[in-house]
């Protein structure tokens, strides 16, 4: 019997499991069998996400039993004052976040431990505030992002209200490992049990605060400039319009959007990466003539973006173009004020666009870059915080719509972002330009560069060994040419190291370990691909680079494909 089957049968007969859940196990064929119970959901860097129902590779009330002990475990043997600091946990609009919510302050209190929640839903950057401005040793986030409805998540969060880097929480998952399991653990009582408190709505008061002095033109007129807003059924909605209507903005919600479904009832997808996320928003555009749409993802930690060009038609912008425009408006605007700090510095990713790193060093700030998580950017402003004589934070940015632009928050903010580009996009309406016209002028100015990504899911236990398989592969037999340009360098960030296939050297990457593979091309574009850390999926990162008028989108498209059939082929 494989371990599929025994954790399939250990879970059939145990008294513990519900009647109504030992009914959907007795449904379900051979795959499904394997995919919920080949492997203990995954604790990783990025926390457990997964789809929920019975199984020991599902979200669930016993493998976040599970981890919240693992979690108190971890916070009671770190922090001598973890019982009376507590934690703060906050949720998302999906199925049973609620339950986990009350389940793991529950757990935090039996093992002594206070626990603070909210009286409902609230962002996860709120959530990174709250650890902050309350204090406490830790936080937990409910929430499966922007993944379909079926999944859910469970975040944990240091006392900085960052996520844990690798080397905070290597420890964790220590303790996770040596742990009973999910059917088994039961916490421990103390003989001090802790309380569950219900925060007011002055954490908000405090949180949306802070979000309004981000504006760097507060006094520009916004009479007559429309913007669309949906949350996507998530978080953000309340908080949101509170900003757009303290500040002025004439804001018009995606009605059937703004409600707290969690079966995403009125959206496509929730994702602000795709296409279908903007059918209901642009509807309404549309009918209003309006100037901007922006969204917040349902745990409202990134936005996307679409705006009206000079012809009248809509175009969706990603991340890497959203953060190019947003950094140069910033580095203006500071200018204009003559506040541009000089020892400023910019976080960005090992996947981003090279275009915002050419911006930054133009008006001399420093850039740094990191693996993929926003955990990495929340860490190193901490570090320099207690370094003292540090750069200055000034701007963080993921490619998949997560930015930061002001450091109250540890880890990317879709209310901050939306805000600021919400006011960048008035800005230049002022000044009667559209956002493609002001982008363009950006590409003749820095250069062309454009960005695209793809994945290639898989399933089960056998989807991850291919996973694995694709990208050894490639290390074994590096590609000398993709769409026909030449490979000139690799970076390796599981070896750690980098290759410059010209010189025949290579030098060390001062980086965490990570299954990611980049390869850099003749011209300065460059391809990656690396395992996701939240998703079943392998993920494709394309920049393609050239003139500001050359089809880049073709190119990028095209080394998209040639590398792939190279992936896939090997």
């Amino acid at each position: 019997m494989n371990r599929s089957q025994e954790n399939y049968e250990r879970w059939l007969s145990s008294s513990k499991v519900s009647a109504e859940d030992k009914g959907i196990l007795r449904k379900m064929d051979e795959k499904e069998i394997d995919d919920a119970f080949y492997q203990d959901i995954e604790f990783g860097t990025a926390g457990m996400r997964g789809i929920l129902g019975p199984g020991t590779n599902r979200m669930n009330l016993f493998t976040v039993k599970k981890a919240t002990i693992a979690f108190a475990l971890f916070l009671l043997e770190k922090y001598p004052n973890a019982r009376e600091a507590g934690v703060v946990i906050s949720h998302d609009n999906r199925h049973m976040s609620r339950e986990f919510t009350l389940n793991s302050a529950s757990i935090l209190n039996k093992m002594g431990i206070k626990a603070y929640i909210f009286d409902d839903l609230r962002p996860t950057p709120e959530l990174s505030f709250a650890v902050r401005h309350l204090k406490t040793v830790g936080g937990i986030m409910i929430t499966a992002s922007h993944n379909p409805k079926e999944y859910n998540g469970y975040k944990v969060y240091d006392e900085c209200g960052c996520q844990l880097v690798p080397f905070k929480i290597a420890r964790l998952l220590k303790i996770i490992k040596e742990l009973p399991n999910e059917l088994d653990i039961e916490a421990k009582a103390d003989n001090h049990p802790g309380k569950t408190i219900v925060l007011s709505h002055d954490v908000d008061d405090e949180y949306v605060a802070l979000v309004e002095g981000i504006s760097l033109e507060r006094k520009l007129d916004k009479k007559g400039f429309k913007i669309v807003y949906t949350p996507q059924h998530g978080t953000s909605y309340e908080n949101a319009m509170r900003v757009f209507h303290d500040l002025g903005y004439e804001i018009y919600p995606v009605a059937a959007q703004c409600v707290h479904d969690p079966d995403f009832g009125a959206t496509l997808s929730p994702n602000p990466e795709v296409e279908d996320a903007y059918i209901e928003p642009l509807k309404l555009a549309h009918e209003l003539d309006a100037n901007l749409i922006v969204m917040t993802d349902p745990d409202g930690d990134r936005c996307g973006l679409a705006y009206k060009k000079k012809d009248g038609s809509w175009e969706r912008l990603n991340g890497n173009q959203s953060a190019a425009l947003l950094l140069e408006y910033m580095c203006e605007a500071h200018l204009r004020h003559g506040d541009l700090p000089a020892d400023g510095v910019i976080y960005d990713t090992i996947v981003s666009s090279s275009l915002a790193r050419k911006i930054a060093e133009h008006y001399g700030l420093k850039v740094e870059t990191f693996l993929t998580g926003f955990k990495y950017i929340g860490e190193r402003i901490h570090h320099y915080e207690v370094l003292g004589g540090g750069p200055t934070f000034f701007f963080g940015y993921e490619e998949s719509y997560g930015c930061l632009i002001a450091p109250f928050v540890r880890d990317k903010d879709g209310l901050q972002a939306i805000l600021l580009y919400s006011e960048m996009a008035n800005y230049y309406y002022r000044q009667g330009k559209t956002l493609d016209e002001v982008y363009m002028t950006l590409l003749e100015k820095y250069g062309g560069h454009y960005t695209l990504d793809d994945s290639l899911a898989f399933k089960g236990s056998e989807g991850q060994k291919e996973m694995k398989d694709l990208l050894n592969n490639l290390r074994v037999q590096t590609p000398k040419e993709i769409g026909g340009l030449s490979v000139i360098g690799v970076d390796d960030y599981l070896k750690g190291r980098t290759f410059d296939l010209l010189q025949n050297k290579e030098e060390e990457i001062s980086l965490d370990r990570s299954d990611v593979l980049r390869f850099r091309l003749e011209d300065g574009s460059w391809i990656a691909i690396r395992p996701s850390g939240t998703e079943p999926k392998c993920k494709f990162y394309i920049e393609a680079c050239g003139s500001a008028h050359e089809d880049l989108k073709n190119k990028a498209q095209k080394l998209l494909e040639s590398f792939k059939a190279i992936a896939l082929n090997h």
